[in-house]
């Protein structure tokens, strides 16, 4: 698995979402901050206009809400504890993992090589597991709990 910038800053975003980002303006319905894109971008340091990518991948993944206006911004579109690292990380890179550039589910092999799909397929699956069990809600938790540096 090759974790890349944009699987990167996708999760951090929406860590900073979830957190209520840094003061941002309640939303309409009244259920917590909306988080504008400007201040994600400058709080964690992620370019605007690649950021503006991948927060368009998360709210068409059905991960984020937007809200236009003055007074908008982004909400998560469910609980935190209820959005994995692995719906992130699939909205934004697609397939967990990839063999040149494929789906694992997609190498084929043949000859002596024959039972790397088989291996791929098993390390895909390992990092499933991993991935959909950690919820932003757990990341935040342990953050909270992590000693001051």
């Amino acid at each position: 698995m090759y974790i890349s910038a944009r699987s990167d800053y996708a999760l951090r975003a929406m860590l900073a979402v979830a957190a209520g980002g840094d003061g941002g303006t309640t939303r309409p319905d009244g259920a917590g901050e909306l988080v504008k894109a400007a201040s994600l971008a400058r709080t964690q340091g992620i370019p605007l206009s690649f950021l503006q990518g991948i927060l368009l991948d998360l709210r068409r993944a059905g991960l984020l809400h937007s809200h236009r206006g003055t007074e908008g911004g982004y909400a998560l579109t469910r609980p935190a504890s209820q959005i994995s690292v692995g719906d992130v990380l699939r909205a934004v890179a697609g397939s967990l993992t990839t063999v040149r550039g494929l789906p694992a589910e997609d190498a084929g092999y043949h000859g002596v090589a024959a039972g790397l799909r088989d291996v791929w397929l098993a390390v895909d699956g390992a990092i499933a597991v991993v991935v959909d069990r950690t919820t932003l809600t757990d990341l935040l938790i342990h953050q909270e709990q992590a000693p001051a540096r």
